[in-house]
């Protein structure tokens, strides 16, 4: 009989973490453009996704983002970024001005969404499900350019903090890893 038990509950445990990571395909998001989507589109990709701000001091890590997404593209990465005014106001601009500085200044070419919040009570359910209790890396993001590695079948592998170059040794072994996982 405990045999069985532990059966159970193994498997209800087993389903229930496959929900949670299949869940952040579900999530309806919207494109810097406007335009709804899910990270649906994206099933099958090493995901790097960051809460980015355009007046920030770590504004710079852009470059460092848009290199491992030029990188690591034809392998499967796509880097999402997430515009964010949470923290000191550091996102004011609108969803067109955000484009402008990015593409202008930045020249980035990976995929950017419509601004959201990542903390507090409107925070959007992508960043609930990242940092929420039945996260592996649960907890409050800390600041503008937080950053999750998700696999190709979208479980959290890894979580870096907002000081932690997207080219550091660090992230780029992280990806390379989830690449050929």
């Amino acid at each position: 009989m405990k045999f069985w038990i532990a059966v159970l509950l193994s498997t209800l445990v087993m389903s229930a973490q496959a929900d949670d990571q299949s869940s952040l395909y579900d999530i309806p998001l919207k494109t810097l453009e406007g335009k709804s989507t899910s990270l649906k589109e994206y099933a099958g990709d090493v995901l790097l996704v960051v809460n980015v701000a355009s007046q920030c001091g770590l504004t710079p890590q852009y470059e460092g983002l848009q290199s491992v997404f030029s990188k690591y593209q034809n392998q499967g990465l796509k880097v999402l970024g997430f515009p964010c005014n949470d923290f000191g106001a550091q996102e004011p601009g609108s969803n067109s001005e955000i484009k402008v500085f990015c593409t202008t200044n930045y020249k980035v070419s990976f995929p950017m969404f419509d601004k959201l919040h990542v903390k507090g009570e409107a925070q959007h359910p992508l960043y609930s499900a990242l940092t929420g209790k039945n996260s592996p890396f649960p907890g409050d993001i800390e600041w503008n350019f937080g950053k999750f590695l998700i696999d190709r079948n979208g479980k959290i592998l890894k979580r870096f903090s907002p000081r932690t170059e997207p080219g550091s040794e660090e992230v780029t072994k992280a990806i390379e890893a989830a690449l050929k996982g």
